[in-house]
């Protein structure tokens, strides 16, 4: 089968972990999961929306990155605090710290099934998981096999998780695009690492 692959890179990126909604310090996942892959086919191809799970559109991908970057983020919770003194009514929300680790220089591969996919897909921005983590198509559409998508130092080094069931795979999350008994679906998934996953350099990434 022949991948066409399309690389898109960003400033930086966060993908939270499906354990940690409101941790104090977080860092972001290494791996894109099944649902955002799902929201990203619906992201580049609309009529897809309608469709529950993954359309077979994006078959395989790939993330790396430069660096992990703590950040600090202020965050405010809907409730309210009250404090009455002398016949004053002090009304104020809570305000908190959290600290996320992001991903700096992230570069993401898309390996589509057809080269129609591809295309559409180069004249398209994505989104990680948050609409401010925008990455960008660049370069030219790649043509290669599994086999190569898959070999070190073709350039396509990274993270991947596959999508599959077995001895060495593990949770990863709840998919809210598909509900089991009326509750989101679990996702499992092994992760796949192709060469060095983290690049230290930026000609791997401007290339």
């Amino acid at each position: 089968m022949t991948l066409y692959i399309v690389k898109y890179k960003g400033a930086f990126g966060f993908i939270k972990p499906w354990t940690a909604v409101r941790d104090a310090e977080t860092f972001t996942q290494q791996f894109l999961t099944p649902s955002i892959i799902e929201g990203i086919e619906k992201k580049l191809f609309p009529e897809l929306i309608e469709n529950v799970g993954l359309s077979g559109a994006i078959v395989a991908h790939r993330l790396t990155y430069s660096g992990i970057d703590r950040q600090q983020e202020q965050t405010q919770p809907r409730s309210i605090k009250m404090q009455s003194r002398a016949q004053v009514v002090k009304i104020e929300r809570p305000r908190a710290i959290l600290v996320r680790g992001v991903m700096i220089d992230p570069v993401v591969f898309l390996a589509f099934s057809t080269k129609e996919y591809a295309e559409r897909a180069m004249v398209q921005h994505i989104c990680l998981c948050r609409n401010e983590d925008v990455l960008l198509p660049i370069g030219d559409i790649r043509e290669c096999s599994q086999e190569e998508f898959d070999t070190e130092d073709n350039g396509f080094n990274g993270f991947e998780l596959r999508f599959t069931q077995g001895d060495n795979s593990f949770l990863v999350g709840y998919n809210r695009f598909e509900n089991i008994d009326n509750k989101p679906a679990p996702m499992y998934g092994e992760l796949h690492i192709v060469g060095k996953p983290i690049y230290h350099s930026l000609e791997h990434y401007n290339e």
